[in-house]
């Protein structure tokens, strides 16, 4: 709203105020021009939520607090499908799937990363591999975000080695077969594709996981530990209801990023699980790798909703801000860095773009996926900083946005798979050879 007179303002008192976290709209190269009235519509319904939601998750996160209810609106309004096939949820094209992660994300990063972990971990998971029984129990639920559901692969000491897990499965004759991932011990007969009549427990620890601590579901991802079975040493998915004795899930606190959700570190102490709580279509850390490559693709696209917002802020502010007596716009370094971001930015969008065609045409390899998201969290993280010191001191005010998704960038940088995880995974594929060990 520019610069307004305050007769209040002592002499020599800033009367500025800014308006900097509008939507522009910004696409140079007319990137999003063609999306169909179908994707539109799903885009717009996501820009609706934006707008509804920003003030009070601005405030969310300044608090360090997990407003539920504004988590449940995504589930609400079904914007948590995430591009999921499955005949029981609505269908998302790839390309409105990625433009719902950038819109929300350019809202706010906590709520994008609500929609990593509701839709694009927990629940992929539970349509790509669970039972029947499970999906007709859960599904619903979980995407109507009547349930908070988790996704618990990382531990407090294998976190970009997840492959090598330490939390174990255990199978227990002793707990009869249950109905679909229930809390206890059942005396029904199972439908999940438990093996044998036992059920199981599970020992170990999980750290960072969203939703962990919500009092929902997570699905835990578990090596067994059985010598003699044919699966000993495999990777098994199990559906835990947080309520499941020997469960505690406690809310990570300290956190400099995402502070609008809740992360948890988890402790499973003899968690006795019936036999159909492991999801028979597990089998292997190849089938929890399925999950993380589809959700790489959203966190590509939440760094562009993130980086979007930065530049926006950006050149809104140089645009109000005066100084030596003209507008920041008018200073040759200022449109020279404001160049610079709009081209690192439209990178981003023509990555994301691409990225979603190569979905839809079943065409898109994993480690396409990686190149997006590594390559648009690090220009995010360089937008940003361009913004935070474009807007000088206030640049550091959560009122214009440029800090906290200044902050909010660092955590995706790492999550879905850091930096040096991604240019691995890209190098092996391009090399032939692997560098992990």
């Amino acid at each position: 709203m520019g610069t307004s007179p305050d007769s209040a303002a002592l002499p020599g008192e800033s009367v500025a105020s800014y308006d900097v976290t509008g939507r522009l709209g910004t696409d140079y190269y007319a990137v999003f021009a063609d999306i169909d009235d179908e994707d539109r519509a799903v885009w717009r319904r996501a820009q609706a939520y934006v707008d509804e939601v920003a003030p009070a998750m601005r405030a969310a996160w300044d608090a360090a607090d997990y407003p539920m209810d504004i988590a449940q609106r995504l589930g609400e309004l079904d914007l948590l499908n995430d591009g999921i096939e499955h005949p029981s949820l609505t269908r998302f094209s790839p390309l409105a799937a990625g433009l719902v992660n950038m819109e929300v994300s350019r809202g706010d990063g906590s709520l994008g990363t609500v929609i990593a972990v509701q839709g694009g971990l927990a629940l992929r998971t539970l349509a790509l591999f669970g039972s029947e029984a499970q999906q007709e129990r859960w599904l619903g639920p979980i995407a109507r975000a009547e349930v908070p559901a988790a996704f618990a692969l990382t531990e407090p000491d294998h976190g970009s080695d997840s492959v090598s897990l330490e939390t174990l499965a255990r199978r227990d004759p002793s707990t009869s077969s249950g109905t679909g991932g229930g809390s206890g011990p059942s005396t029904s007969s199972g439908t999940g594709g438990g093996s044998g009549t036992g059920g199981w427990v599970l020992r170990g620890a999980k750290k960072w996981i969203g939703n962990g601590a919500a009092g929902g579901v997570t699905f835990v991802w578990a090596r067994v530990d059985d010598e003699g079975a044919d699966d000993h040493g495999a990777v098994r998915c199990f559906l835990v209801e947080q309520s499941t004795p020997g469960y505690t899930g406690t809310v990570i606190t300290g956190k400099g990023a995402l502070r609008g959700i809740h992360q948890a570190h988890i402790t499973l102490d003899d968690v006795r699980l019936p036999a159909d709580a492991v999801l028979p279509g597990a089998h292997s850390f190849r089938d929890a790798s399925t999950v993380l490559y589809s959700t790489r693709s959203g966190v590509a696209w939440s760094a562009l909703g993130h980086a979007t917002a930065c530049y926006e802020a950006a050149l809104q502010y140089a645009q109000q801000r005066v100084q030596f007596g003209k507008p920041l716009a008018r200073f040759q370094m200022v449109q020279e860095r404001l160049a610079q971001m709009l081209e690192e930015l439209t990178a981003m969008q023509l990555y994301c773009r691409h990225l979603a065609d190569l979905e839809s045409s079943g065409g898109l390899r994993p480690t396409q996926a990686s190149l997006a998201k590594y390559h648009n969290t690090r220009a995010a993280r360089r937008i940003a900083s361009t913004a935070r010191d474009l807007l000088g001191g206030n640049g550091i005010l959560l009122e214009n946005g440029v800090i906290q998704h200044m902050a909010d960038i660092e955590a995706i940088h790492t999550y879905e798979g850091t930096e040096s995880v991604q240019a691995l995974l890209i190098g092996r594929d391009i090399t032939g050879v692997s560098a992990f060990a």
